[in-house]
């Protein structure tokens, strides 16, 4: 097969020699390998090991890194997912046909079995003397430079595999998103929250403003939508009796993509009957606070050059004296066409469409001071007009108690005491509704069996939304979504532009 303008780096050289060991007889792909010890193990084990070979022999697998060959001796290095050791290879060790086999056929890339003895060397490297080789599978394409590795970052993230054989600090990061999201669930179901699935295709889309993804179900010859959020679906689950639930949910949003943004994305969304939002500040400190201090064994970090301190309590301030203390602005000293005027001049967007003072306070809180909340802070009291599933304030007029957490200027939580009445759930949706049909693309759609549902009855309750991809970019220090989610979405290669996906064939009614 010619395998030109197909996309894939197959080195032909590499295709002749796999056709040159089937000739041979050579059994190629061998279905399993006997591995007695990881390569972590070997190196503890023998950490004290001196320059005699070990006793001991050890049987381990892995990828080959480099290959030095010395004539009658070859150094290699076998690396596995967790680490890396050398290999000393001689002919006189494992005869000459084995050791004629690996000079011909054995390359950087191919994954080998070993079995040797530990020593270590001269310049004080543990290494394997190796007395046999088998090859459990020849890799058809070349590996990155060397010395260099793969460096180029839009290849890293198309090729995350490649990506993940060449720079183990990348494996590290997404190791350690495993061990986040273990320990997320661990945390809740040790607090007896029950964890639960709910759909990802959803006949109407909702519990967030963000404009969905949409595709057509043939049988049912309806419109489906890709969740936005799972929050409609678990409420109906507290409605129905489960008083502690959970989902460590994929969500889909058909928005920009950015350093903070990417159209599929990991959150954990949490509600509880009888809490209100300050519990669940209190459960979003705990939650987050235990997982920096499991994972960095600290509460104190680093992202982005900015250190942070994660220690119990966290700042709280409301929006208004967040706007008033930290961009010199009282929102409620100002007629509503002041304060377009001052929206004017500092060039913020979106303010002319505004119909009520608190409307301008979130464009003010976004524009500037979202960026100066360096420290993990709590921001609270939400004006109802951008809140629409959450319970109106207990005291303030016009205000919700809805809740945000900021770390280095990223929203990292979103929570509520959850509005459980029917009538004004209604009323809001329905607004949302008018919103949407008029051109907004985020609105939310009016969901009539979510209405249904919260005439039963929900119990007071507080929830929260946590976004996984943020918190493993602060506990890993990496500024870009890109590189602690495995496969980022990109454009397709060739592409000069992000198309738009306005024009969809289903359609949005």
């Amino acid at each position: 097969m010619d395998f030109r303008d197909t996309g894939l780096e197959f080195d032909q050289n590499r295709i002749e020699e796999l056709d040159q060991l089937r000739s041979e007889g050579y059994s190629l792909y061998p279905p399993v390998f006997e591995r007695k010890e990881r390569i972590t193990e070997i190196r503890e084990k023998f950490s004290a090991v001196g320059h005699e070979r070990s006793e001991e022999r050890v049987v381990t697998a892995g990828r080959l890194y480099t290959v030095r060959n010395h004539g009658k001796t070859i150094f290699a290095d076998l690396g596995d997912e967790g680490a890396r050791i050398q290999l000393y290879i001689r002919k006189n060790d494992i005869g000459e046909a084995h050791f004629d086999f690996f000079t011909r056929f054995i390359e950087r890339g191919d994954i080998i079995g070993i079995g040797g003895y530990p020593f270590r060397t001269k310049l004080g490297e543990l290494t394997i003397w190796v007395d046999d080789i088998v090859l459990l599978t020849k890799s058809l394409n070349s590996l990155p430079e060397k010395f260099h590795g793969l460096t180029n970052v839009e290849k890293r993230y198309r090729q995350r595999y490649l990506d993940l054989i060449m720079n183990i600090e990348v494996r590290e990061t997404f190791r350690i998103r495993s061990l986040l999201i273990s320990e997320i669930r661990s945390y809740l179901t040790g607090r007896e929250f029950l964890e639960f699935e709910t759909p990802i295709l959803q006949p109407v889309y909702g519990g967030a403003n963000a404009r969905p993804f949409t595709t057509y179900h043939h049988c049912l010859c309806q419109n489906l939508f890709m969740r936005i959020a799972p929050e409609l679906y678990l409420k109906r689950l507290v409605i129905g009796g489960f008083e502690k639930v959970f989902e460590i949910a994929r969500n889909f949003r058909n928005e920009d993509i950015d350093t903070r943004h990417n159209p599929e994305f990991s959150m954990v969304e949490i509600y509880e009957a009888y809490r209100d939002y300050n519990d669940m500040m209190a459960l979003t400190e705990g939650i987050i606070s235990h997982l920096v201090h499991t994972i960095c064994a600290n509460y104190r970090i680093e992202f982005g050059g900015e250190p942070l301190d994660f220690t119990p309590p966290w700042r709280k301030m409301s929006m208004e004296d967040a706007v008033k203390e930290l961009a010199g602005l009282d929102t409620r000293a100002y007629s509503l066409e002041d304060l377009k005027k001052i929206a004017r001049d500092k060039r913020i967007e979106g303010y002319e469409a505004a119909t009520s003072w608190r409307e301008l306070l979130v464009l003010f809180f976004e524009e500037m001071v979202e960026g100066q909340l360096i420290q993990p802070t709590f921001i609270y009291d939400f004006p109802i007009e951008n809140s629409p599933l959450a319970k109106k304030h207990r005291s303030k007029e016009g205000f919700t108690e809805r809740f945000e957490l900021f770390i280095c200027g990223m929203e990292i939580a979103n929570g509520f005491s959850e509005l459980n009445d029917a009538l004004d759930q209604l009323a809001r949706f329905q607004k949302q509704d008018d919103m949407r049909k008029a051109g907004d693309l985020e609105a939310q759609m009016l969901d009539y069996d979510f209405i249904n549902a919260l005439g039963y009855g929900m119990p007071p309750t507080g929830g929260v939304g946590l976004g996984i991809d943020r918190l493993v970019m602060l506990v890993t220090n990496q500024s870009s979504i890109k590189e602690v989610i495995l496969f980022p979405q990109m454009r397709s290669e060739g592409d000069a532009t992000l198309k738009s996906s306005g024009n969809n064939e289903a359609g949005i009614p």
